[in-house]
């Protein structure tokens, strides 16, 4: 896309994550079904953007500022549906990013649900219980307006969790004067929440990396793996490969990165980090510095921290042979390039982190019944859709020679486009 062409809210400078999105689409647009071309402007353009300001009294009485976001960027398939981070480098134009890339994940595992995001621009570290709640509280109060459970349903990202949503779920219920459970997903178990959901991002990313292994005759027992992020969704995904057999080699998160050869006690390690706050000190692993956890040999590389991580800078080092991706956006569209000409097959994120949306999908479906599923069906569910949406994208990329990641976004930007065209404009 020409600047020239860049809607007004972009910088040429600073395009940021935002523009990401948009080189995503530029590179699937030629692909898709002709019949859609009139409306693939439609993706370039968020539905709409809210800034909100977020005053709340600290502990100590004073009054603190924060900026907030939500950002419906399509939502042509069905209702917003999007996490909640909290995060001190939070901006728009990532925020706008992570709805886009919502708005193709939601399409590609076809849940009727549209693309958003939110955000608050905080470090949750720097705040008490009390204060955080009270952010929460005011921030969920500010964007009512564009929530609830036929609009726009929330649910925890980064650094928020089942007692975040649970604060918001309760200010927006007392503002509609009755309670609303499926205005969040994400929720306590006790406030209408699903079982399954705490896994479901990273059950999601094993079982396309199960699937991706299997294109490739790779046996997931004794595999090598490496995992960037131990957050909810690094952390599951590390126990689930460990359960299969894998060996978990090495962790990184921001306090430090830490190997084994023979295999981390993943168990163990959240013990630590839990206990301390940082990997450094673990048991029975080796501290390395933080640039050469690239470099080491592995059958899969799971990035599950923040968006950019693997970029034209480490590309070129990294000795996986497939990468899952965990996290939002890790990989930028130049690393794409490399990483494709070096054979490595990238698992998309926006089919490999699915199933946390997928399972808030059940989650909301069930608040509307009032009927809960069990676990284990929870679970088959999950891993049902997501290795169908494997096969797909699979079958479509072997046809047509393409990227993983081309061939997902193919499927998901005819989907909302079909829907789009079918609905037409208004009035």
């Amino acid at each position: 896309m020409h600047t020239s062409q860049l809607p007004s809210y972009i910088s040429s400078e600073n395009l940021g994550p935002w523009h990401i999105f948009l080189e995503q689409i530029e590179q699937v647009a030629p692909l898709l079904d002709k019949r859609l071309w009139p409306w693939v402007e439609t993706l370039r353009r968020p539905k709409r953007s809210l800034i909100v300001d977020i005053p709340i009294r600290l502990d100590n009485g004073e009054i603190a500022h924060f900026e907030g976001y939500r950002v419906h960027h399509n939502t042509s398939r069905g209702p917003g549906k999007g996490g909640v981070r909290f995060h001190q480098d939070v901006t728009l134009s990532e925020v706008m990013a992570l709805a886009g890339w919502m708005t193709i994940k939601n399409a590609v595992v076809n849940v009727p649900f549209g693309g958003a995001k939110g955000g608050i621009r905080v470090d949750p570290r720097d705040l008490s219980l009390a204060e955080l709640e009270r952010v929460t509280r005011r921030y969920a109060s500010e964007i009512s307006m564009m929530i609830g459970p036929d609009k726009d349903i929330p649910a925890p990202d980064m650094n928020t969790n089942a007692m975040v949503m649970a604060w918001m779920m309760d200010t927006y219920s007392m503002v509609q004067g009755r309670t609303v459970t499926g205005v969040v997903t994400g929720k306590p178990l006790a406030l209408g929440g699903s079982l399954g959901r705490a896994d479901a991002t990273g059950r999601g990313v094993f079982v396309t990396a199960r699937q991706a292994a299997r294109k490739l005759n790779l046996p997931i027992a004794g595999a090598r793996v490496i995992v960037q992020g131990f957050g909810n969704v690094g952390e599951a995904s590390a126990r689930l490969f460990a359960a299969a057999g894998a060996k978990v080699i090495a962790i990184q998160d921001v306090s430090g990165t830490v190997v084994n050869a023979a295999g981390l006690d993943v168990s163990a390690i959240k013990q630590h980090l839990s206990d301390t706050g940082s990997l450094r000190g673990a048991p029975d692993c080796e501290l390395i510095a933080a640039d050469d956890f690239w470099t080491i040999p592995c059958e899969f590389l799971v990035p599950a921290a923040l968006e950019s991580q693997i970029n034209r800078h480490n590309a070129q080092k990294i000795a996986a042979r497939i990468i899952v991706e965990g996290a939002n956006g890790p990989t930028t569209p130049e690393a794409d390039a490399i990483l494709g000409e070096r054979g490595i097959v990238v698992v998309p994120d926006v089919l490999a982190n699915a199933g946390g949306v997928t399972v808030s999908y059940f989650e909301w479906v069930q608040d509307f019944s009032s009927f809960f599923w069990s676990e284990e069906e929870i679970n088959q569910r999950l891993e049902k859709i997501m290795a169908d949406a494997f096969e797909a994208i699979w079958a479509l990329a072997d046809k047509h020679r393409l990227p993983l990641r081309t061939a997902a976004f193919v499927i998901g930007c005819d989907r909302v486009l079909q829907a789009r065209a079918l609905r037409g404009l208004y009035p």
